[in-house]
């Protein structure tokens, strides 16, 4: 497993996170707990020592089930624990919310349900508008000289927010979407953070699913699905992007006797500025794969190639469907 190191963590750290979103099963269903377990079990067991995670995943569940699965399996001071802060919800509704008041709740609330006394990255999840940054950076970084967290980090941030933030306190991490068919963040996150020294975490890296080579024209999501949501998975557009996997799945096959999924993370790892690549799973047999993305590197001209087959996707979409509402 290739490593990277985080300023103000002691460990190095997998360049392959865990990513578990989908494990709260707010976005795609619910997920069994025995598999949920099984499943951070089985990235631990194959290198992977940082785990990613926020309240909001499933309010709260997502984390209740990380923080079970470390106490089963113990081990707590070899795992990198990130989470997140500065959201609310009530119902189906989630909405910003980085006030001081709200980070010291919240705070507590992710140590209890991690089963944890710190939080190795605290990451503040969306900029809130509404709060001046330097009230939010101050308070994570009251945190981080109490010992409750030793890295702070910021997701879904512009450069010019970061900039604000670190004003106020240190930034070791930022973690903005990034995948080959998401790729705004290149742009200026990923040059900001490799010349400010502060480590990505980049997320999304199979695109919700759409580069695993898994998913078909006639695929069908769940009501509560976060992928109805997004553009990319209604047609004439998904048709476009399967058609892209497909062509970047040939590629793979014949130049590295790979897969698409293989080609995705090693692309996101190659790419300049980028620190981690958090992996989302809700099995543990969508982990298996994971040792198949080392060993190799993509040269230039499979670059070249991959930035051909984006063409036939007339009309890309980003992730923005993903945003948070401010408070009303």
């Amino acid at each position: 497993m290739e490593t990277i190191a985080i300023a103000g963590l002691e460990q190095a750290v997998s360049r392959i996170g865990l990513g578990t979103w989908a494990l709260g099963g707010w976005v795609r269903g619910e997920v069994d707990e025995a598999d949920a377990i099984s499943t951070i079990h089985a990235a631990l067991d194959l290198g992977v020592n940082i785990i990613d995670t926020a309240p909001a995943y499933g309010q709260g569940r997502s984390e209740e089930l990380i923080g079970k699965a470390l106490k089963l399996r113990g081990g707590r001071d070899q795992v990198i624990l990130a989470t997140k802060v500065g959201l609310e919800w009530e119902g189906g509704s989630v909405r910003r919310n980085s006030t001081r008041a709200r980070v010291l709740f919240e705070i507590e609330q992710s140590l209890r349900r991690l089963e944890t006394d710190y939080i190795d990255i605290y990451q503040v999840h969306w900029p809130d508008p509404l709060v001046p940054m330097v009230e939010t950076a101050s308070t994570l970084e009251e945190l981080r000289r109490s010992g409750k967290i030793r890295a702070i980090g910021v997701s879904n941030f512009s450069p010019a927010q970061m900039d604000g933030f670190r004003r106020a306190a240190p930034l070791h991490t930022a973690q903005p979407p990034y995948n080959l068919f998401e790729r705004d963040a290149e742009a200026d996150i990923l040059p900001y953070c490799q010349r400010e020294g502060i480590t990505t975490l980049t997320y999304g890296v199979l695109c919700r699913g759409l580069l695993s080579g898994r998913m078909k024209f006639d695929t069908r999501f769940g009501e509560n699905d976060v992928r109805q949501q997004d553009p990319k998975f209604h047609p004439p557009r998904y048709g476009q992007y399967l058609k892209a996997v497909q062509q970047l799945d040939q590629i793979a096959r014949s130049k590295y006797h790979k897969r698409v999924l293989h080609l995705a993370v090693r692309w996101v790892l190659d790419r300049p500025g980028v620190g981690v690549a958090l992996w989302g799973a809700r099995r543990p047999e969508q982990l298996s794969s994971i040792g198949e993305v080392t060993g190799f590197a993509l040269d230039q001209a499979t670059l070249a190639d991959i930035n051909k087959i984006e063409s036939v996707i007339t009309d890309p979409v980003g992730p923005d469907f993903m945003a948070p509402a401010t408070r009303g």
